[in-house]
């Protein structure tokens, strides 16, 4: 969809979006390519040891339709919702792809989700089937009795304690299927906010949403498709950035996608993937990028063909930034969106569109501007909400059952963020914080994400968060909650050290006047660190919870 240009005006300007009156998302990222190039891969799983193994479209395609038919039989009609609780492997990408098919909504959910919070997003979605691992059956099983709509439990490993063989319900049906005629507003997806500020809500998305993230990760993957691309990402697919920014457009693209199953990040472990796999094109989030600077001689240690990697869901900050220039020899194009409307700023280092510190320019196709709380653009250089104009195709059409928090979301046209933003004078945008994250200190607004980006510059630091404590002096301070590196002991002196690292390198007001050390960073299951979790301690710490 993204033509090439030599300059960001040319590509913005020249842009317009093709949004046909029939889409699914299925028939698009499977069909098309299995009646073009059956024999072209779709997926290869990767192994430690060993060849991959490799998913063709023609496969896709054909296991995708049986599945559809399998779910038709077990009652599972349009506008049904069904979840995913699974890794990344074959058996999500076939049954994402029979889900749109048959017009049901699907709703990714992550296996890091403990009991209760898969209780509340399968009771709140209204769940009629779910698909997991042997593993998720277990946990499942804690739970079904207080899930009334919960009909359908499909385990990939094969039938057992009443759920449905995956598999065999594959092989059982049809690999002929008419794909359900839908439109780019009928739902095809609900994905669940990460729940850094308070419950998580369900935003649902429209076929359309595909099409709506294709400029944006043509833009920061520097015009793909390419020859040679190969994409990867250790992001869950049940994220957003995971499903929407990779998988998807991947194979809409004809792209192969490589799937993984790491139970965490694992810095070592994703170099050797990325070296045995040829790699071309990495998303990887900023606290991953973050955890790969504890990894010694990256570039002599190992052989990487990376030709583009993007970053987003926080800000990568300038000395995660500048480090990644200099260990992988290319620009890491930063972009930015949310789950509501993901993907509308972005870099493109190819035709000069990159800036360290900034979160990226407006993606083509999309209208973003940082406003006031009249909804009012603020000149360049002010602090506002960072907002998109609707309509826009990759916004979402709502929150599941919540028309007031839908309506609470919008200023007029503009869809609101919750995210702190600056707009410089050549368009590019800066992240300052959410807004219940911005520290107040002696009359200052402080943003957290630059102290974290200098705090994670340390040496010795893996991870870091910065959160306001309450302060009768002050109203807030700051205090820092540090990760250190493996074999590293914290103590009294490597604070101080900390605190002056920072004062030298922003200012006497931003630096902590707190630093304590901690063993793990809470992070979101899209990689965000849950700022809230740290935010209510210092206030307890303070008598003020």
């Amino acid at each position: 969809m993204l033509e090439r240009r030599d300059t960001y005006d040319a590509l913005y300007n020249d842009f317009r979006w093709t949004i046909p009156e029939r889409f699914n998302i299925g028939a698009a990222v499977s069909d098309r390519w299995a009646a073009e190039a059956p024999d072209r891969v779709a997926l290869f799983d990767y192994r430690i040891d060993g060849a991959p193994d490799r998913l063709t479209f023609g496969e896709l395609s054909a296991h995708s339709n049986s599945l559809a038919n399998g779910l038709r039989k077990l009652g599972v009609q349009r506008g049904d919702r069904v979840a995913l609780l699974l890794p990344q492997c074959f058996e999500t990408v076939i049954a994402h792809v029979a889900i749109y098919k048959l017009g049901a909504i699907a709703v990714p959910l992550a296996l890091l989700f403990g009991v209760e919070a898969l209780e509340y997003r399968l009771q709140t979605a209204g769940v009629k089937a779910v698909f997991t691992t042997a593993a998720g059956h277990a946990k499942l099983a804690r739970i079904t009795g207080r899930l009334p709509g919960l009909e359908h439990i499909v385990v990939i490993e094969g039938a057992a304690g009443g759920a449905v063989g995956f598999h065999q319900l594959v092989a059982d049906n049809s690999q002929v299927f008419d794909v359900e005629p839908t439109g780019p507003e009928d739902p095809a997806m609900m994905i669940f906010t990460s729940g850094t500020t308070g419950p998580p809500k369900g935003a649902l998305h429209g076929h359309r949403v595909l099409l709506g993230h294709l400029p944006g990760v043509q833009m920061h993957h520097e015009f793909l498709p390419r020859p040679d691309d190969l994409l990867w990402t250790p992001a869950d697919w049940a994220w957003a950035g995971g499903l929407l920014n990779v998988l998807l457009p991947g194979l809409f693209f004809g792209v192969p996608v490589v799937a993984a199953r790491f139970e965490k990040f694992d810095p070592e472990a994703a170099l050797l993937l990325a070296e045995k796999m040829r790699v071309r094109n990495a998303f990887i989030p900023p606290t991953a990028l973050r955890m790969l600077k504890a990894v010694p001689d990256i570039a002599r240690r190992f052989d990487l063909g990376l030709r583009t990697v993007g970053s987003g869901g926080e800000s990568l900050g300038r000395e995660t930034f500048e480090w990644a220039r200099a260990e992988f020899g290319l620009t890491i194009n930063e972009f930015y969106g949310q789950t509501e409307c993901n993907l509308v700023l972005s870099s493109c280092a190819a035709i000069g569109v990159s800036r360290a510190g900034a979160i990226g320019r407006a993606v083509p196709g999309h209208r973003v501007a940082v406003i006031d709380g009249e909804g009012r653009r603020v000149k360049s250089g002010e602090t506002g909400q960072i907002a998109i104009a609707r309509p826009d195709p990759v916004m979402f059409l709502g929150y599941w059952q919540n028309p007031e928090a839908t309506a609470a979301k919008f200023i007029g046209d503009w869809m609101t963020t919750g995210d702190q933003g600056v707009e410089d004078e050549d368009g590019y945008v800066h992240f300052f914080g959410r807004d219940d994250d911005v520290i107040t200190s002696a009359g200052f607004r402080i943003g957290p994400t630059e102290i974290e980006d200098c705090l994670s510059g340390h040496p010795l630091v893996s991870l870091a968060a910065a959160v306001g404590k309450p302060d009768p002096l002050r109203t807030e301070i700051v205090k820092a909650y540090v990760v250190l590196n493996d074999g590293v002991e914290g103590n009294g002196e490597l604070a101080e050290e900390i605190k002056l690292w920072v004062r030298e390198r922003l200012s006497a007001h931003e630096y902590p006047r707190e630093v304590e050390f901690v063993d793990s960073m809470p992070l979101t299951t899209s990689g965000k660190v849950i700022r809230r979790i740290f935010r209510d301690r210092a206030r307890r710490e303070a008598g003020s919870a």
